[in-house]
Protein backbone atom coordinates (compact mmCIF):
# COMPACT_ATOMS: atom_id res chain seq x y z
CA UNK A 1 0.00 0.00 0.00
CA UNK A 2 1.50 3.36 -1.14
CA UNK A 3 2.85 5.69 1.35
CA UNK A 4 4.06 9.21 1.41
CA UNK A 5 6.40 11.64 3.88
CA UNK A 6 4.81 15.01 4.01
CA UNK A 7 8.47 16.61 3.78
CA UNK A 8 9.30 15.21 0.35
CA UNK A 9 7.81 17.23 -1.60
CA UNK A 10 8.42 20.67 0.11
CA UNK A 11 11.42 20.96 1.86
CA UNK A 12 13.72 18.17 0.12
CA UNK A 13 12.29 18.77 -2.86
CA UNK A 14 15.76 20.08 -4.93
CA UNK A 15 17.69 17.42 -3.34
CA UNK A 16 15.62 14.57 -4.28
CA UNK A 17 15.38 16.06 -7.61
CA UNK A 18 19.19 15.62 -8.10
CA UNK A 19 19.30 12.43 -6.45
CA UNK A 20 16.63 10.54 -8.37
CA UNK A 21 15.12 11.13 -11.79
CA UNK A 22 11.65 10.25 -11.38
CA UNK A 23 11.07 11.32 -14.95
CA UNK A 24 13.66 8.19 -15.98
CA UNK A 25 11.67 6.01 -13.44
CA UNK A 26 8.19 6.81 -15.57
CA UNK A 27 9.68 6.32 -18.66
CA UNK A 28 11.11 2.93 -18.26
CA UNK A 29 7.63 2.02 -15.90
CA UNK A 30 5.56 2.60 -19.44
CA UNK A 31 8.08 0.39 -21.44
CA UNK A 32 7.78 -2.34 -18.59
CA UNK A 33 4.37 -1.84 -18.29
CA UNK A 34 3.86 -2.76 -22.09
CA UNK A 35 1.20 -1.35 -24.94
CA UNK A 36 -0.49 -4.37 -25.42
CA UNK A 37 -3.83 -3.17 -26.50
CA UNK A 38 -7.21 -4.50 -24.87
CA UNK A 39 -10.78 -4.79 -25.38
CA UNK A 40 -12.90 -2.40 -23.98
CA UNK A 41 -14.33 -3.61 -20.50
CA UNK A 42 -17.46 -3.04 -20.33
CA UNK A 43 -18.68 -2.73 -16.93
CA UNK A 44 -20.21 -0.62 -13.93
CA UNK A 45 -17.80 0.09 -11.76
CA UNK A 46 -19.88 2.94 -10.20
CA UNK A 47 -23.08 0.71 -9.66
CA UNK A 48 -21.09 -2.13 -7.89
CA UNK A 49 -19.29 0.11 -5.53
CA UNK A 50 -23.04 1.72 -4.46
CA UNK A 51 -24.08 -2.42 -4.50
CA UNK A 52 -20.85 -3.66 -2.57
CA UNK A 53 -21.67 -1.04 -0.24
CA UNK A 54 -25.08 -1.86 1.76
CA UNK A 55 -23.53 -5.80 1.19
CA UNK A 56 -20.07 -5.11 3.10
CA UNK A 57 -21.78 -3.02 5.84
CA UNK A 58 -24.03 -5.35 7.06
CA UNK A 59 -21.49 -8.00 7.39
CA UNK A 60 -18.58 -6.12 8.89
CA UNK A 61 -20.35 -3.84 10.40
CA UNK A 62 -17.83 -1.16 9.77
CA UNK A 63 -19.10 1.89 9.20
CA UNK A 64 -17.66 4.59 6.40
CA UNK A 65 -16.81 8.02 8.15
CA UNK A 66 -15.73 9.79 4.75
CA UNK A 67 -17.32 9.23 0.90
CA UNK A 68 -16.06 6.44 -0.82
CA UNK A 69 -13.73 7.52 -3.92
CA UNK A 70 -15.17 7.56 -7.01
CA UNK A 71 -14.45 4.30 -8.81
CA UNK A 72 -11.27 5.15 -11.41
CA UNK A 73 -10.21 3.04 -14.87
CA UNK A 74 -6.28 3.26 -15.65
CA UNK A 75 -4.13 1.23 -17.38
CA UNK A 76 -0.88 -0.07 -16.83
CA UNK A 77 1.23 3.24 -17.42
CA UNK A 78 -1.07 4.90 -15.43
CA UNK A 79 -0.95 3.03 -12.63
CA UNK A 80 2.80 2.93 -12.45
CA UNK A 81 2.53 6.44 -12.70
CA UNK A 82 0.42 7.08 -9.70
CA UNK A 83 2.39 4.17 -8.21
CA UNK A 84 6.02 5.79 -8.41
CA UNK A 85 4.71 9.00 -7.12
CA UNK A 86 4.19 7.15 -3.84
CA UNK A 87 7.25 5.67 -3.88
CA UNK A 88 9.48 8.83 -4.64
CA UNK A 89 7.60 10.48 -0.99
CA UNK A 90 8.57 7.21 0.56
CA UNK A 91 12.04 6.92 -0.46
CA UNK A 92 12.43 10.70 0.27
CA UNK A 93 14.01 11.09 3.64
CA UNK A 94 16.28 7.98 2.62
CA UNK A 95 17.37 9.90 -0.78
CA UNK A 96 17.91 12.48 1.40
CA UNK A 97 20.58 11.63 3.96
CA UNK A 98 22.32 9.50 0.83
CA UNK A 99 22.58 12.79 -1.01
CA UNK A 100 24.00 14.59 2.41
CA UNK A 101 26.66 11.67 2.49
CA UNK A 102 27.55 11.77 -0.64
CA UNK A 103 28.57 15.45 -0.35
CA UNK A 104 31.59 13.86 1.59
CA UNK A 105 33.29 11.84 -1.80
CA UNK A 106 34.56 15.26 -2.47
CA UNK A 107 34.66 15.64 -6.49
CA UNK A 108 33.08 12.29 -7.13
CA UNK A 109 29.94 13.75 -5.69
CA UNK A 110 28.12 15.19 -8.45
CA UNK A 111 28.70 11.79 -10.63
CA UNK A 112 28.10 9.31 -7.67
CA UNK A 113 25.04 11.01 -7.25
CA UNK A 114 23.90 11.16 -10.90
CA UNK A 115 24.87 7.73 -11.46
CA UNK A 116 23.46 6.28 -8.22
CA UNK A 117 20.03 8.70 -8.77
CA UNK A 118 19.50 7.03 -12.39
CA UNK A 119 20.21 3.09 -11.04
CA UNK A 120 17.53 3.91 -8.02
CA UNK A 121 15.29 5.30 -10.98
CA UNK A 122 15.94 2.57 -12.96
CA UNK A 123 15.23 -0.43 -10.81
CA UNK A 124 11.84 1.98 -9.52
CA UNK A 125 10.70 1.92 -12.92
CA UNK A 126 11.07 -1.62 -13.72
CA UNK A 127 9.50 -2.77 -10.63
CA UNK A 128 6.13 -1.18 -11.29
CA UNK A 129 6.34 -1.40 -14.82
CA UNK A 130 6.28 -5.48 -13.78
CA UNK A 131 3.96 -5.01 -11.22
CA UNK A 132 1.44 -2.94 -13.06
CA UNK A 133 0.96 -6.12 -15.62
CA UNK A 134 -0.80 -7.98 -12.77
CA UNK A 135 -2.34 -5.40 -10.25
CA UNK A 136 -6.00 -5.61 -10.70
CA UNK A 137 -7.17 -2.91 -8.56
CA UNK A 138 -5.66 -1.08 -5.28
CA UNK A 139 -7.26 1.35 -2.91
CA UNK A 140 -4.27 3.90 -3.13
CA UNK A 141 -4.18 5.57 0.47
CA UNK A 142 -1.18 7.15 1.58
CA UNK A 143 -0.25 6.38 4.65
CA UNK A 144 2.18 9.47 5.69
CA UNK A 145 -0.36 11.80 3.82
CA UNK A 146 -3.41 11.77 5.64
CA UNK A 147 -4.20 14.95 3.41
CA UNK A 148 -4.05 13.13 0.80
CA UNK A 149 -7.28 12.11 -0.87
CA UNK A 150 -7.49 8.41 -1.50
CA UNK A 151 -8.09 6.47 -5.10
CA UNK A 152 -10.20 3.46 -5.76
CA UNK A 153 -8.31 2.36 -9.08
CA UNK A 154 -9.15 -0.59 -11.32
CA UNK A 155 -6.63 -1.96 -13.69
CA UNK A 156 -8.93 -2.61 -16.54
CA UNK A 157 -6.57 -3.95 -19.22
CA UNK A 158 -5.60 -6.71 -16.84
CA UNK A 159 -8.94 -6.98 -15.43
CA UNK A 160 -10.01 -8.24 -18.92
CA UNK A 161 -7.09 -10.42 -19.70
CA UNK A 162 -7.88 -11.92 -16.79
CA UNK A 163 -11.66 -12.54 -17.24
CA UNK A 164 -11.01 -13.86 -20.42
CA UNK A 165 -8.07 -16.24 -19.48
CA UNK A 166 -9.99 -17.90 -16.62
CA UNK A 167 -12.87 -18.04 -18.99
CA UNK A 168 -15.18 -17.11 -16.10
CA UNK A 169 -18.39 -15.06 -15.68
CA UNK A 170 -17.30 -11.31 -16.04
CA UNK A 171 -19.76 -9.48 -13.92
CA UNK A 172 -19.43 -11.72 -10.81
CA UNK A 173 -15.55 -11.86 -11.08
CA UNK A 174 -15.38 -7.73 -11.40
CA UNK A 175 -17.83 -6.96 -8.46
CA UNK A 176 -15.87 -9.86 -6.61
CA UNK A 177 -12.82 -7.58 -6.85
CA UNK A 178 -14.81 -4.32 -6.18
CA UNK A 179 -15.67 -6.32 -2.90
CA UNK A 180 -12.40 -6.47 -2.32
CA UNK A 181 -10.93 -3.20 -2.40
CA UNK A 182 -13.96 -1.74 -1.21
CA UNK A 183 -13.47 -3.99 1.80
CA UNK A 184 -10.29 -1.77 2.57
CA UNK A 185 -12.11 1.59 2.34
CA UNK A 186 -13.63 0.16 5.11
CA UNK A 187 -11.06 -1.01 6.89
CA UNK A 188 -9.44 2.75 7.11
CA UNK A 189 -12.64 4.73 6.85
CA UNK A 190 -14.27 2.39 9.54
CA UNK A 191 -11.41 2.23 12.18
CA UNK A 192 -10.01 5.77 13.02
CA UNK A 193 -6.63 4.26 14.35
CA UNK A 194 -5.13 1.80 11.67
CA UNK A 195 -4.01 4.13 9.67
CA UNK A 196 -1.95 6.11 11.69
CA UNK A 197 -0.69 3.29 13.34
CA UNK A 198 0.39 1.67 10.21
CA UNK A 199 1.92 4.96 8.89
CA UNK A 200 3.77 5.44 12.41
CA UNK A 201 5.16 1.98 12.62
CA UNK A 202 6.65 2.95 8.80
CA UNK A 203 7.79 6.15 9.89
CA UNK A 204 9.51 4.74 12.66
CA UNK A 205 11.23 2.07 10.41
CA UNK A 206 12.80 4.73 8.08
CA UNK A 207 14.01 6.29 10.44
CA UNK A 208 16.12 2.91 11.36
CA UNK A 209 17.65 3.00 7.81
CA UNK A 210 21.13 4.13 7.84
CA UNK A 211 22.50 4.92 4.52
CA UNK A 212 26.12 5.09 4.60
CA UNK A 213 28.99 5.90 2.29
CA UNK A 214 31.80 3.78 2.64
CA UNK A 215 35.47 4.10 0.45
CA UNK A 216 36.43 2.11 -2.05
CA UNK A 217 39.02 -0.98 -1.49
CA UNK A 218 42.63 0.15 -3.05
CA UNK A 219 41.04 4.11 -3.71
CA UNK A 220 38.42 2.54 -5.29
CA UNK A 221 34.92 4.27 -5.84
CA UNK A 222 33.22 4.75 -2.74
CA UNK A 223 29.95 2.39 -2.37
CA UNK A 224 26.55 2.53 -1.07
CA UNK A 225 25.72 -0.76 1.03
CA UNK A 226 22.45 -2.09 0.22
CA UNK A 227 21.63 0.66 -2.47
CA UNK A 228 20.19 -1.82 -4.55
CA UNK A 229 17.55 -2.37 -1.57
CA UNK A 230 16.29 1.01 -1.22
CA UNK A 231 13.25 0.69 -4.17
CA UNK A 232 12.00 -2.37 -1.58
CA UNK A 233 11.19 -0.02 0.98
CA UNK A 234 7.87 0.55 -1.49
CA UNK A 235 6.29 -3.09 -0.62
CA UNK A 236 6.19 -4.57 2.54
CA UNK A 237 8.06 -7.91 1.82
CA UNK A 238 11.37 -6.07 0.24
CA UNK A 239 11.15 -4.59 3.86
CA UNK A 240 13.33 -7.86 5.10
CA UNK A 241 16.43 -6.97 2.60
CA UNK A 242 17.20 -4.04 5.35
CA UNK A 243 16.40 -5.28 8.94
CA UNK A 244 19.98 -5.32 10.04
CA UNK A 245 19.15 -4.71 14.01
CA UNK A 246 16.82 -6.08 17.01
CA UNK A 247 14.39 -3.25 16.76
CA UNK A 248 14.20 -3.11 12.60
CA UNK A 249 12.77 -6.66 12.97
CA UNK A 250 10.49 -5.43 16.03
CA UNK A 251 8.44 -2.61 13.63
CA UNK A 252 8.60 -5.11 10.83
CA UNK A 253 7.19 -7.74 12.00
CA UNK A 254 4.71 -5.32 13.63
CA UNK A 255 4.15 -4.29 9.90
CA UNK A 256 4.04 -7.41 8.46
CA UNK A 257 1.18 -8.58 11.47
CA UNK A 258 -0.96 -5.36 10.51
CA UNK A 259 -0.93 -6.18 6.29
CA UNK A 260 -0.82 -9.56 7.08
CA UNK A 261 -4.77 -8.92 8.60
CA UNK A 262 -5.64 -5.98 6.54
CA UNK A 263 -5.45 -8.57 3.49
CA UNK A 264 -6.45 -11.58 5.03
CA UNK A 265 -10.02 -9.87 6.21
CA UNK A 266 -10.44 -8.32 2.66
CA UNK A 267 -10.06 -11.79 1.28
CA UNK A 268 -12.49 -13.44 4.20
CA UNK A 269 -14.78 -10.97 3.24
CA UNK A 270 -14.81 -11.18 -0.39
CA UNK A 271 -15.32 -14.69 -0.02
CA UNK A 272 -18.17 -14.66 2.36
CA UNK A 273 -20.23 -11.85 0.58
CA UNK A 274 -19.62 -12.91 -2.55
CA UNK A 275 -20.81 -16.00 -2.38
CA UNK A 276 -24.05 -14.77 -0.78
CA UNK A 277 -24.85 -11.88 -3.63
CA UNK A 278 -22.61 -12.89 -6.73
CA UNK A 279 -24.98 -14.80 -8.92
CA UNK A 280 -22.09 -17.08 -10.90
CA UNK A 281 -19.29 -17.10 -7.31
CA UNK A 282 -19.00 -20.95 -7.67
CA UNK A 283 -15.33 -21.21 -8.86
CA UNK A 284 -14.12 -18.12 -8.64
CA UNK A 285 -11.64 -18.37 -5.53
CA UNK A 286 -9.98 -21.10 -7.53
CA UNK A 287 -9.72 -19.43 -10.74
CA UNK A 288 -7.71 -16.61 -8.66
CA UNK A 289 -5.54 -18.75 -6.96
CA UNK A 290 -4.65 -20.63 -10.30
CA UNK A 291 -3.98 -17.28 -11.62
CA UNK A 292 -1.47 -17.00 -8.56
CA UNK A 293 0.30 -19.56 -9.14
CA UNK A 294 0.32 -19.56 -13.27
CA UNK A 295 4.02 -18.05 -13.30
CA UNK A 296 6.69 -19.11 -15.74
CA UNK A 297 10.22 -19.89 -13.89
CA UNK A 298 11.68 -16.94 -14.93
CA UNK A 299 8.60 -14.86 -13.43
CA UNK A 300 8.88 -16.53 -10.24
CA UNK A 301 12.22 -16.11 -9.79
CA UNK A 302 11.76 -12.74 -10.42
CA UNK A 303 8.98 -12.22 -7.89
CA UNK A 304 11.21 -13.73 -5.22
CA UNK A 305 13.81 -11.20 -5.81
CA UNK A 306 11.34 -8.16 -5.70
CA UNK A 307 9.85 -9.58 -2.32
CA UNK A 308 6.22 -9.92 -4.13
CA UNK A 309 5.88 -13.67 -3.19
CA UNK A 310 5.88 -12.25 0.64
CA UNK A 311 2.78 -10.24 -0.16
CA UNK A 312 1.23 -13.55 -1.24
CA UNK A 313 1.92 -15.26 2.32
CA UNK A 314 0.27 -12.47 3.64
CA UNK A 315 -2.57 -13.11 2.03
CA UNK A 316 -2.30 -16.69 2.89
CA UNK A 317 -1.51 -16.50 6.65
CA UNK A 318 -4.09 -13.56 6.78
CA UNK A 319 -6.81 -15.54 5.26
CA UNK A 320 -6.10 -18.29 6.99
CA UNK A 321 -6.32 -16.65 10.70
CA UNK A 322 -9.86 -14.65 9.88
CA UNK A 323 -10.98 -17.67 8.63
CA UNK A 324 -10.36 -19.54 11.46
CA UNK A 325 -11.51 -17.05 13.70
CA UNK A 326 -14.84 -16.51 12.19
CA UNK A 327 -15.36 -20.22 12.18
CA UNK A 328 -14.47 -20.52 15.77
CA UNK A 329 -16.68 -17.49 17.08
CA UNK A 330 -18.06 -15.55 13.80
CA UNK A 331 -17.13 -12.19 12.25
CA UNK A 332 -18.04 -10.52 15.65
CA UNK A 333 -15.29 -11.94 17.30
CA UNK A 334 -12.71 -11.35 14.04
CA UNK A 335 -13.52 -7.34 14.26
CA UNK A 336 -12.19 -7.36 17.51
CA UNK A 337 -8.67 -6.79 15.71
CA UNK A 338 -9.95 -3.49 15.17
CA UNK A 339 -10.64 -2.58 18.48
CA UNK A 340 -6.90 -0.58 19.11
CA UNK A 341 -3.46 -1.32 17.89
CA UNK A 342 -3.27 -3.70 21.20
CA UNK A 343 -5.54 -6.30 19.41
CA UNK A 344 -3.95 -6.79 15.97
CA UNK A 345 -2.23 -10.41 16.48
CA UNK A 346 0.98 -11.09 16.41
CA UNK A 347 2.91 -13.07 13.95
CA UNK A 348 3.21 -15.69 16.10
CA UNK A 349 -0.58 -15.59 16.99
CA UNK A 350 -1.43 -15.45 13.41
CA UNK A 351 -0.17 -19.11 12.80
CA UNK A 352 -2.00 -19.62 15.99
CA UNK A 353 -5.55 -18.38 16.02
CA UNK A 354 -6.70 -19.92 19.39
CA UNK A 355 -3.64 -18.32 20.74
CA UNK A 356 -5.11 -14.76 20.06
CA UNK A 357 -8.30 -15.76 20.70
CA UNK A 358 -7.21 -16.95 24.24
CA UNK A 359 -5.85 -13.63 24.72
CA UNK A 360 -8.55 -11.25 23.41
CA UNK A 361 -11.01 -13.30 25.79
CA UNK A 362 -9.08 -12.80 28.82
CA UNK A 363 -10.04 -9.15 29.93
CA UNK A 364 -13.61 -10.60 29.74
CA UNK A 365 -13.35 -13.31 31.43
CA UNK A 366 -11.18 -11.43 34.24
Amino acid sequence: MPVGSPSTKDSSASVQGEMVDWSLARQIARFAAGSQPSPELEFDFDAAVVDAEQHLGEYTSLALTAPIPEPERVDRAQWAEINLGAMSDLLGPVTERLATRLNGAGPLAGPLRATLGATIAAEAGLVMGYMSQRVLGQYELSLLQPEQAPRLLFVTPNLGRAVADLKIDRDSFLGWVVLHELTHVFQFSGVGWLRGHLGGLLEKYLATVDVRVERGAAGGLPSIPNLQRLVELFREGGLIALVQTREQRRILDGVQATMAVIEGYSEHVMDVVGERVLPHYAGLREAMERRRRSRSAPERILQRLLGLDMKMRQYELGKRFCDAVVEQRGIESLNRVWSGPEALPSMRELNDPRAWIERVDAPLAA
